[in-house]
């Protein structure tokens, strides 16, 4: 007989919380959430446009995982603030799901033996990489969300490889699992048998039903604190979980979050100084170069956008005032507006370059924006000039613009 002492044997898991039920409606919670995450964790990735140019692909040996890439809409304009919401805030909204789902199926991780078959043993496979793959995601995003980069390479090609792991492995489960899961629901609970049951419970001190308030409650109370960055509303107030949390940054037109100072990024000051500084467009016919002053000498046109972010935050619509993009490629000899990659006076960091379509260049609000709420753009919003485009994630809305290459990328 094992030692009940170990946690290989079933008589040390005593909680009579457990049991196919309590497990089944979790699961069947997480099939729904899941599928929800990894459908707009593609689109956010398809947002960047990695299929474009390389300075965009932050996972160039993706091979055959990228086979749906499209090419990113301009409308509506709050596209990505919708998809990226929705993202993260229903991925920390699930995180007390995820953690109930597998305490309850924990003795399984311990059964001996490992492996009772071949099918066994390829089910016991698929159970640690959906476990490993689910504890990975859900651990890499919620420190992305925070802006902690403590893990080991960048965000995205762990992220992205990642959730492809995770969710073959949820697939393979969900088929397997499925028709189980729907059955245990519709089941009374005092019929449950099985190896989640245990042998020996304990005194209960709560009912299952009163687990799954429990687990809802931690659910509602993070979604509380989270969502409200993502959205409008009287929920912004409590949005103290994610990144930028709590009161606006001060007032004023230029009053709204950002990531990146100018600090930050080591924007030199005297080279973003409207003597110095110098916007440099290419295209078919030539090169050009353009002082604030003819910038503004050009017509200008207003967009009311919001700025999005892969972190899950977004800002209300700003009133941003610039020079089209479509205007500036006629510049240099385009009609059509082309593709253009964009480049930043920041010296370093990812997506300090980046690359714009042509539907993108051509759509009347992208704007590279001088001023913003009526007034000229602060340094940590990007002056002396930036991009704005509807419905781009904000990395792609470069700031500290300093040189904008039209043509076929």
């Amino acid at each position: 007989m094992s030692d009940p002492r170990l946690p290989t044997s079933p008589g040390f898991w005593r909680s009579p919380l457990r049991g196919p039920w309590f497990t089944s409606v979790l699961g069947l919670v997480l099939l729904v959430g899941i599928t929800v995450l990894f459908v707009t964790g593609l689109v956010s990735y398809a947002a960047y446009n990695p299929g474009l140019s390389a300075v965009n692909d932050q996972t160039p040996d993706k091979g055959i995982l990228g086979f749906y890439l499209f090419a990113w809409p301009t409308n509506p304009y709050w596209l990505y603030r919708l998809t990226q919401g929705v993202h993260v805030t229903l991925g920390i909204t699930l995180v007390p799901v995820l953690l109930a789902k597998l305490w309850s199926v924990v003795p399984r991780l311990f059964a001996l033996p490992p492996a009772r078959s071949l099918a066994h043993a390829l089910e016991r496979i698929s159970l640690l990489l959906l476990v490993g793959g689910g504890l990975f995601e859900f651990t890499t995003g919620v420190l992305n969300v925070q802006l902690d980069y403590v893990f080991p390479g960048s965000f995205y090609p762990l992220h992205f490889y990642g959730a492809w792991v995770f969710f073959a492995a949820f697939v393979a489960h969900a088929v397997l699992k499925l028709p189980t899961a729907v059955r245990n629901v519709r089941r009374r609970t005092r019929e449950e048998r099985g190896d989640l049951v245990p042998p020996r419970p304990g005194p209960p001190t709560v009912s299952r039903r009163g687990a799954l308030w429990l687990v809802g409650g931690g659910s509602l109370l993070l979604f509380l604190t989270s969502a409200g960055r993502s959205f409008d509303g009287p929920l912004r107030r409590t949005a103290l979980l994610t990144p930028h949390g709590g009161a606006e940054p001060g007032g004023g037109p230029g009053g709204f979050q950002i990531n990146k100072t100018a600090a930050y990024a080591r924007i030199d000051a005297a080279e973003a100084s409207e003597e110095a500084w110098r916007l440099v467009v290419t295209g078919r016919t030539g090169t050009v170069r353009l002082t604030r002053a003819d910038l503004l000498r050009m017509p200008l046109r207003s967009s009311a956008l919001p700025i999005a972010c892969v972190e899950g935050w977004s800002t209300s619509d700003q009133w941003w005032r610039g020079v089209r993009l479509r205007d500036l490629a006629a510049l240099v000899g385009y009609d059509d507006p082309p593709d253009v990659l964009v480049e930043s006076l920041q010296r370093h960091g990812a997506f300090r370059r980046a690359a714009l379509r042509a539907n993108q260049v051509a759509d009347p609000r992208s704007l590279l924006a001088l001023s913003v709420n009526g007034e000229d753009l602060t340094p940590d919003h990007g002056y002396p000039a930036r991009v704005i485009v509807p419905a781009a994630p904000g990395v792609l809305n470069t700031k500290w613009v300093a040189r904008m290459t039209f043509g076929d990328l």
